[in-house]
């Protein structure tokens, strides 16, 4: 197959077109020449769905705009914004998986899902649980209902698409999924689909004409891929498109043997629609395995994909890779964005996604031809990991810098080698920027025809890869690095960011934006705060307290003329571990009169050593390099380890202001080792050679993070109390 095919494939136009909206008011266009506002906008396409009273998808229409037409709430008055109210809707249970269910609103109902499996029907104005249905017992992510022909729809953590009827809950259908017989060949049902694990399903479920689209997840697990539409009265399966072409299939041929059988490429993200072209916008995540190409050759069709997808016949009408051979987990995998243009005197309708790599990719939706074009450049090579010659770099500005940076939290813990953007990586840890988790990830970008802008939340957060085989260490986030994101606004027009706030926490995972035509966006944090701000430059205008980390999408609803602002507030588990969990849904009005929720412990904004504590009087103030802690046996093991993350004995260490500590490399080592502290640099042994010691007194209280300079991903941490 062509190179040039791996990026559109043979592409079909569809016709139809759409009116342009009348120029804005001549104080709109003061406004966008004052702000660097990107206007004027073209009218949407109406059968985009309108987002105003309802909210009725996630992420608000079949576009993925997260834009609300309501304007109640706005830049002069947000301030007053109040709780009108709150509930737990698993009994204050903070124990459970992420909730990262966005809410979606009708006729005054709001629908949601929990990670415990419940799917809850809300009054909008009161509060007050209409109907609750479980929809089993095996916990998994929940990302949000779809709504249609009187229905709700959503999926199960076993594998189970459900409709519930609207107005009780009431079980409708139900159809279980990613089973044998599916047209999967050699599926062994007792091993999982072709040899790999089954996977799940993901994802919200989106409903347009007749039809509901559900997405897989396990890519990491080595599950193959597939996207359905199913029959939204009946549950019956219409057609299947699968992540990794089966033979004979278009793409089959970009994978290296039966790779292809376990080669993940799954859809874990909704998709959207554009009824007037009748096609779904997919995208398709990272090939397995997930770090490691080396028994994968080829470009690994149709992952890091996005596939424009015949909506009523699942025949692929082009598709655009953004990454060739993925080796960094840089799947690009997040709801693309569909927006009408003008860009000079030209109306373009385009698909916009991305982007784990700090980099948007905007398409023609017809055509899937680039929008500001695309250059194929030259970048590092590996063999042993078969990379790809070339990566595809669009035209414009990335929104994130493309390579660790000493001026941020992208810093990188020292002695391991690093790199920019698509280095190669093979026997050697080696720290990456953009990371695993972006640059941006999954959170739900905002399209506002107000500014003209995208909106996005990045992490500051570095990656460092090897190629796991013989037990190496894949750390896809070095232990000691600091955290942190901001959020930017990105001109689809030039795709340049128009600008940047950078802040404390990451906003990558889960972390939505919802713009409204009040000219105020709402975003929630990983330390359960929901900030309400200005859409020109990110001003804070508001901010409350939720109770629990916020990794969903606010949104927007209207009841007899009072707007609301609702959240679901849970938490995650990325890319801070310890992110505040919880059950909160909240709605807010104009002076409402419920109080924000206790202030929650916040996440560490350092990538923590999480091993239990051991006391320096246990092990007479002594860490031995090298070596695994052995907590059965309360002492180091019996064998150097030169792979792992934990080869320091013990890795957590608990000591009195003034000890002393010795950090040893015991004679039956093979390789030197050290302890260097960082980034403080409060001590630093050197290369130990087997037999040697090092000794060090902490006069002063903290936390003291540290990595051997010889195999820097063996990390410790001394605690001085």
């Amino acid at each position: 197959m062509e190179r040039r095919n791996f990026l559109t494939g043979a592409a079909a136009a569809v016709g139809g077109t759409v009116a342009f909206a009348p120029l804005r008011a001549p104080e709109a266009r003061a406004e966008a020449a004052r702000s660097r506002l990107a206007l004027p906008v073209p009218r949407q396409p109406a059968a985009f769905g309108p987002t105003g009273r309802d909210f009725p998808t996630v992420c608000g229409n079949l576009a993925n705009q997260n834009h609300s037409t309501l304007r109640r709430i706005n830049r002069g008055n947000v301030e007053h914004l109040g709780g009108a109210w709150h509930v737990n809707l698993e009994g204050g249970s903070t124990s459970g998986r992420s909730q990262q269910s966005t809410i979606v609103a009708a006729d005054g109902v709001l629908y949601v899902q929990t990670a415990q499996q419940n799917v809850f029907a809300v009054d909008g104005r009161t509060g007050e649980i209409k109907w609750r249905t479980g929809v089993g017992a095996r916990q998994t992510n929940m990302r949000g209902v779809g709504l249609g022909e009187g229905l709700v729809f959503t999926t199960s953590g076993e594998n189970i698409v459900y409709a519930l009827d609207q107005k009780s809950g009431a079980v409708v259908w139900r159809r279980e999924l990613l089973v044998a017989g599916e047209g999967d060949p050699s599926c062994d049902p007792e091993e999982g689909q072709c040899g790999g694990n089954r996977g799940g399903l993901a994802g919200a479920i989106v409903y347009w004409d007749g039809l509901i689209y559900v997405g897989t997840e396990g890519s990491t697990a080595g599950a193959r891929g597939r996207g359905y539409a199913l029959n939204a009265r009946t549950g019956e399966v219409v057609w299947t498109f699968w992540g990794t072409p089966g033979p004979g299939e278009y793409g089959n041929d970009t994978w290296e043997g039966d790779t292809w059988k376990t080669g993940g490429a799954v859809c874990w993200i909704h998709p959207a629609i554009d009824p007037e072209l009748g096609l779904v916008y997919w995208t398709f995540g990272n090939p397995y395995p997930r770090t490691n190409g080396s028994t994968r050759g080829g470009a690994n069709l149709f992952s890091n994909c996005l596939v424009a997808i015949d909506a009523k016949t699942g025949e692929r009408r082009w598709h655009f890779q953004s990454v060739h051979h993925d080796i960094w987990d840089y799947d690009n995998v997040m709801a693309p964005v569909l927006i009408d243009l003008q860009i000079g005197h030209r109306r373009r309708k385009v698909v916009m996604y991305g982007s784990k790599v700090g980099m948007y990719y905007i398409l023609d939706r017809a055509t899937g031809r680039p929008v500001h074009g695309i250059t194929e450049r030259p970048v590092p090579q590996e063999p042993r990991q078969k990379t790809w010659p070339t990566q595809p770099f669009p035209g414009g500005e990335p929104f994130v810098h493309q390579a660790p940076s000493f001026h941020d939290t992208t810093r990188p813990v020292p002695y391991y080698p690093t790199g920019e953007i698509f280095t190669p990586f093979w026997d050697d840890a080696t720290i990456l920027f953009p990371g695993a988790g972006g640059g941006a990830d999954w959170s739900y970008l905002s399209f506002s025809p107000h500014t003209g802008f995208v909106y996005v939340g990045y992490g500051l957060i570095n990656s460092s890869y090897s190629n796991t085989n013989g037990g190496r260490v894949n750390t896809a986030r070095p232990l000691g690095e600091y955290f942190s994101g901001g959020l930017a606004a990105v001109d689809p027009r030039t795709n340049k960011p128009v600008w940047r706030k950078e802040g404390e926490w990451s906003l990558a995972h889960g972390n939505g934006i919802l713009t409204t035509a009040g000219r105020v966006m709402f975003q929630g944090r990983p330390d359960g705060v929901l900030v309400a701000m200005d859409d020109a430059n990110g001003r804070d205008l508001w901010t409350w307290q939720c109770g629990a980390g916020v990794h969903t999408s606010p949104i927007s609803y209207e009841i007899d003329g009072e707007q609301y602002i609702a959240v679901f507030a849970g938490g995650s588990g990325l890319p801070y571990p310890d992110i505040p969990k919880g059950d909160h849904l909240w709605a807010f009005r104009m002076g409402g009169e419920v109080g924000p929720a206790p202030t929650p412990t916040p996440p560490s904004k350092r990538n923590q050593i999480r091993a239990a504590a051991v006391a320096g009087s246990a092990v007479d103030a002594t860490v031995t390099l090298g070596r695994i802690w052995d907590p059965a046996a309360g002492a180091p093991g019996g064998e150097e380890n030169t792979v792992a993350q934990n080869a320091m004995a013990p890795q957590h260490l608990t000591v009195p202001v003034g000890t002393e500590v010795t950090f040893e490399n015991p004679a039956g080592n093979e390789h030197s080792h050290g302890a260097a502290s960082f980034f403080e640099h409060v001590f630093n042994s050197g290369r130990l050679k087997p037999g040697e010691t090092y000794r060090h007194r902490f006069t002063e209280r903290g936390e003291y993070f540290y990595n051997d300079p010889v195999f820097p991903q063996s990390t410790g941490k001394i605690v001085v109390q």
